[in-house]
């Protein structure tokens, strides 16, 4: 069974109940639970439906950050073939946090980057939970100049809770490889789509995300700080506020395309990424598939002309 979250308790208990009779039937061949479980999991379902129909923003980042939602290896596993990762910045060392790669998606070459969490105690260690060191963004970079030398498209998948922000990261300048690695961004002559699959996570998610199509899953996140960073600095020693942080940082998909920050969001199948991964992830190449069709007449001009006016009109609207 999965995890549940503390909202979702009421489902955990319908489907144990389910689990229940068929470990008894199992038990008992004789037993006859057919009816019985057909009726629970009609309510199980309902249950699900209706609980995710009306998510507030402190539910959605705990979703967003469900142990079981795919993570970025395993949306190299389904959608990318030939992938051959990159190691190393050629200053400094090798980041986990950050894959970089050259790979083949819907038979066309790809440059691809994203970050990884890691999904046990072992490999999340090995991938620092996702948070890069500056030698991660500068991996980036080198990724960048290579699709800009051979003209290949690049797709980023986003999932960090931010740059890691300890003193090693800061005393190798983590501002700066941030900053240029949204620079390169912005500069990059090529289609760029971004898509956000669980967390986004201020700067550290913004350096793999300037693209000219940002995506964002029905239940990730997206905001310059999290709800606990922003509560432990507007209300001191009050945890039980990060749900009204999260709701003040409007920080869900929804609010962000209302806003204009992203571009579209990808629908999750019920229940969140985590009970379908493999349809959620379908659909997310889906999207990246449309978009990279949409920007092929474009000129290396164009794309790069599009994705900076793109960014320099946020907020204007606002701001009238």
């Amino acid at each position: 069974m999965h995890a549940y979250l503390d909202f979702e308790r009421p489902i955990a208990e319908l489907e144990g109940k389910i689990v229940e009779l068929r470990l008894l039937a199992a038990a008992d061949p004789t037993m006859q639970i057919d009816a019985e479980v057909t009726r629970l999991q009609a309510r199980a379902d309902q249950l699900v439906k209706d609980t995710y129909a009306k998510l507030t923003p402190w539910q959605k980042v705990q979703v967003a950050r469900h142990p079981g939602r795919p993570h970025f290896s395993d949306y190299v596993q389904h959608l990318f073939d030939e992938f051959t990762p990159l190691a190393g910045d050629r200053a400094f060392a090798e980041d986990a946090a950050i894959i970089a790669a050259l790979a083949r998606f819907q038979g066309r070459a790809v440059a691809v980057v994203g970050q990884e969490k890691g999904n046990d105690t072992k490999s999340r260690l090995k991938h620092n939970f996702g948070m890069a060191m500056p030698e991660g963004y500068r991996k980036i970079q080198r990724l960048f100049a290579l699709a800009e030398r051979f003209e290949l498209p690049v797709i980023s998948l986003v999932d960090t809770s931010g740059a890691y922000a300890g003193v090693a990261a800061e005393e190798r300048g983590q501002a700066e490889a941030i900053a240029r690695s949204t620079q390169a961004c912005l500069d990059l002559r090529v289609p760029f789509v971004a898509t956000i699959i669980g967390e986004g996570g201020s700067g550290g998610a913004l350096a793999i995300a300037t693209a000219n199509r940002v995506y964002m899953l029905e239940n990730s996140v997206y905001s310059v700080i999290s709800p606990e960073a922003c509560t432990s600095i507007l209300w001191r020693n009050k945890p039980e506020k990060a749900q009204d942080a999260a709701a003040a940082l409007r920080l869900t998909a929804q609010d962000l395309l209302g806003l204009g920050v992203i571009d579209a969001i990808i629908p999750e199948p019920m229940g969140g990424a985590h009970r379908g991964a493999e349809a959620a992830i379908a659909t997310v190449g889906d999207h990246i598939g449309r978009a990279l069709s949409e920007m092929s007449s474009l000129s290396p001009d164009e794309l790069r002309r599009q994705r900076r006016e793109k960014f320099l009109a946020m907020g204007r609207d606002l701001a009238k």
